[in-house]
């Protein structure tokens, strides 16, 4: 997942210097105007999984967040804010903006949405939760788990925080599934280090911007000079600019340029971020998802099987338009989308990432189960009745489509390193667990589920963390890590494994003791 990535969230504080008044010996006092000044901060938030089932869909809501002292509201918005946190495995996403004074904070407030979705793969053996919450063995499930403590406040280091004069400021949160989805499949946000925060290195150049920060999905509303105002789904508007080191990704057929003549009004664009030091946001990347009128929903490939001449792929939606209808497309949930055997357009979305020599996704051989996939959906979408609670994988579907286009996004896999090929800077990565479905395991009850090798092609572009890695090369991975990779999935045969994974970011996780 590029990178529900690889999504960072951003909270911008424009801070004002009081001036001090100053009597001289003339009859009348003197004083000296307030001097403003701009300090960027920004807030980011990423995950780390759990082991021993497979978090397919996760999604909180944020409705709060707040500087101390002062109560200063970080949020341009007082709608709940969304986030797929299971895109968030070696991604980050992006949050808001707001000014505040300058000065010295000492904490952070969180407050999030009482409701939260979690749907899951249980490869653990035997069945986890309770009641409603009940998952058997070899099962995607869609739960609406009980989440406690709603308000969480930090304190501690970082805090507390001195914000001065042009000098950027970048807070990590993580949210580690690992800790906060209980065994019984409740989500407690205030358990021991389940949520956490951090401190983010400055720019390596003084007064350069905080690069990669995170990315915006929405709808472009206007287009000014060298900046377009984007409208997200949860009815925020940000103003970002553009230069000349902002890149564009768009089709051929919809504008060849690739440049910003290519942006219009309605377009939905996925706009990587990255924040100046004077606080203005600045687009490092323009991805061009749909046009208007169009629906385009992004979701990973949890079965492939034929029926009637045609491939049914069985996606867990991750995104779509930035204001859906929840009943007619179900984030979370799974559909089924008919691929005919001809008349479809098949697409790679690597942006400025080469993809190694000898991997293609130009047609429907070229699908396999757990890519991550952005599909046009052509035609009406038709809904069943039924119940997508504790959905048995094996069963229908409650909503199909059709489509004519398909598109490979970035995955995000979490496994354990099981040989690495320095020289060919390439790695084996076994799924931590395996919710990748051979097809024959659909002819078994219940199905044969097995761990599934990865071969992982890295490039000298290849972006390896921690930073802290030593070294922060391939050469600094080894052997039985839990590592999170992000990148595309390709069905190019490996001598070792039938699936490759061209590497765009790889996240060593160290050891990690199974949740279940």
């Amino acid at each position: 997942m590029r990178s529900v990535a690889k999504s960072l969230f951003i909270v911008v504080f424009l801070v004002f210097l009081t001036g001090c008044g100053s009597q001289s010996s003339a009859p009348a006092p003197q004083t000296t105007t307030p001097t403003v000044t701009n300090v960027p901060v920004s807030l980011t938030v990423t995950d780390t999984p759990p082991a021993g089932v497979t978090v397919l869909f996760f999604q909180l809501s944020i409705t709060g967040a707040t500087l101390s002292p002062g109560n200063v509201s970080l949020l341009s918005s007082t709608n709940p804010i969304p986030i797929n946190v299971s895109q968030l495995q070696a991604d980050t996403g992006f949050l808001g903006n707001a000014s505040v004074p300058a000065g010295t904070y000492t904490g952070l407030n969180l407050t999030f949405g009482p409701n939260s979705q979690l749907t899951i793969f249980n490869n653990s053996g035997s069945t986890i939760g309770s009641g409603a919450n009940a998952c058997a063995t070899n099962t995607v499930c869609i739960l609406t788990p009980t989440t406690t403590n709603l308000s969480l406040s930090f304190t501690t280091a970082p805090f507390p925080v001195t914000l001065a004069a042009s000098t950027p400021l970048a807070l990590e949160l993580d949210i580690h599934l690992d800790t906060v989805i209980q065994s019984d499949l409740s989500v407690n946000l205030g358990a021991t280090n389940g949520v956490t925060i951090d401190k983010l290195a400055p720019p390596t150049v003084p007064g350069g911007p905080m690069t990669h920060l995170g990315h915006l999905i929405g709808t472009v509303q206007s287009i000014g000079t060298n900046q377009f105002n984007l409208l997200t789904g949860e009815g925020r508007t940000f103003s970002i600019g553009v230069n000349s080191s902002t890149t564009y990704e768009y089709p051929g057929s919809i504008c060849s340029t690739d440049n910003f003549s290519c942006l219009a009004a309605q377009q939905i664009v996925k706009v990587e971020v990255s924040l100046l030091s004077d606080g203005t946001l600045l687009a490092s990347d323009v991805d061009y998802v749909q046009a208007a009128g169009q629906t385009v929903v992004e979701g990973n490939i949890i079965r492939l099987t034929t029926s009637g001449g045609n491939t049914l792929m069985d996606l867990i939606l991750q995104k779509g338009p930035p204001t859906p209808t929840p009943n007619v497309l179900p984030f979370g949930h799974r559909v089924t989308v008919t691929v005919p055997p001809s008349g479809v357009d098949y697409a790679v979305d690597a942006g400025t990432f080469t993809i190694p020599s000898g991997l293609t996704f130009a047609s429907l051989s070229d699908l396999v189960v757990g890519q991550q996939v952005q599909v046009v959906v052509q035609g009406s979408v038709s809904t069943a009745s039924g119940s997508s609670n504790a959905t048995a994988f094996v069963s229908n579907a409650v909503t199909t489509f059709t489509t004519n286009s398909i598109k490979l996004e970035p995955s995000q896999i979490t496994g354990s390193v099981a040989a690495i090929n320095a020289g060919q800077l390439s790695f084996t990565l076994s799924t931590l667990p395996a919710f990748f479905v051979p097809p024959a395991a659909t002819a078994s009850s219940p199905p044969i589920w097995a761990p599934v090798n990865i071969t992982v092609d890295t490039t000298t572009a290849t972006n390896f963390l921690p930073t802290t890695l030593t070294p922060d090369t391939i050469l600094g991975l080894k052997v039985n890590d839990v590592a999170s990779v992000q990148g595309w999935i390709f069905s190019t045969p490996k001598a070792t494994t039938a699936i490759t994974l061209a590497g765009e970011t790889v996240l060593d996780r160290g050891s990690v003791t199974p949740l279940f």
